[in-house]
């Protein structure tokens, strides 16, 4: 990067920093995607800020949407670029905002992805249920794809919130609200097995449901390795993370034929457009029905 250009980089950060009061996480992010831009330009063959015109910024957002950036991350390039460049022209370095015409590029959503019904009991299978370590693992397995909880929920999950008898298990998601999920059979038995043995013979006074080695509370991250161990044990060759199986919950729900309302209740999504990208799946799963049995299909 040229000298001018580091200048101005320089001059903007401080701007950010003294004036704007940013947090350094904040400074670090805009340095971090200005050099980005800046760094493109030069190989552009474009050293004077002044020549940029929109094509030029526009051919930028697409380098980064080829690298494969999620689109909150190309649409933060952007923001960057345009304060940067209305910093520019209020402080008399350019005469005009070039960026003044350009809108942030609009954010999609991944549809999320969702294992078959057979997938999920492929996984379910592969715990060694005559083992400890299996029996706690199994039960993990069993309520992610039971109830659709979120990793940080199962982690948290204390004994005294499952009530196995009255079939259901409090917990408290985002934002500390609390809801009420029911348990079915095979779930309840995965974790009677696992409460009559490893976790009974554990001398902690740990108050979680799900316990380490070190009889500690679990990590997110051993969560993490457990469903990708299990993953690939019933050679499902695909990426297996917990909210695969949060999704394939919440799908295989709607296919069929739950309330899209219910689900977002069991979910815990305060608001329903979040429940609703699952329908894009059930929708692809009925066009596909619609195509191989109707006669005009």
């Amino acid at each position: 990067m040229n000298e001018s250009l580091k200048d101005l980089l320089r001059q903007f950060l401080n701007y950010l920093a003294v004036e704007k009061l940013l947090a350094k996480n904040s400074l670090m992010a805009y340095e971090r995607d200005l050099k980005d831009y800046l760094a493109f330009l030069e190989k552009t063959k474009i050293s004077d800020l002044a020549d940029v015109n929109p094509k030029e910024i526009r051919d930028f957002l697409m380098q980064l949407k080829d690298r494969r950036l999620a689109s909150s991350t190309i649409s933060r390039h952007l923001v960057a670029v345009k304060i940067f460049h209305r910093f520019l022209v209020r402080e008399r370095h350019l005469r005009r905002d070039t960026t003044s015409s350009l809108e942030s590029p609009k954010t999609w959503k991944r549809l999320p992805y969702a294992l078959s019904i057979q997938d999920v009991e492929k996984i379910l299978k592969v715990p060694n249920a005559r083992t400890d370590r299996g029996r706690r693992d199994r039960a993990i397995l069993e309520l992610f794809y039971a109830t659709g909880m979120r990793v940080s929920e199962i982690v948290n999950l204390k004994l005294s919130d499952v009530n196995l008898e009255s079939s259901f298990l409090k917990c408290t998601g985002k934002g500390n609200k609390e809801r009420v999920i029911p348990l079915g059979h095979l779930a309840q038995e995965a974790i009677q097995s696992y409460l009559a043995c490893e976790r009974s013979k554990a001398k902690t006074k740990a108050p979680e449901l799900f316990i380490s080695q070190q009889k500690k509370k679990i990590s997110r991250q051993s969560l993490w390795k457990i469903i990708k161990q299990y993953g690939r044990g019933a050679h499902i060759n695909k990426r297996i993370t917990p909210h695969t199986l949060r999704h394939s919950f919440a799908t295989h729900l709607l296919e069929r034929g739950a309330d899209l309302r219910v689900v977002q209740e069991l979910l815990g999504h305060s608001d329903i457009s979040t429940t609703q990208i699952y329908t894009h799946i059930s929708k692809d799963r009925l066009k596909g029905i619609h195509s191989k049995f109707h006669p005009r299909g």
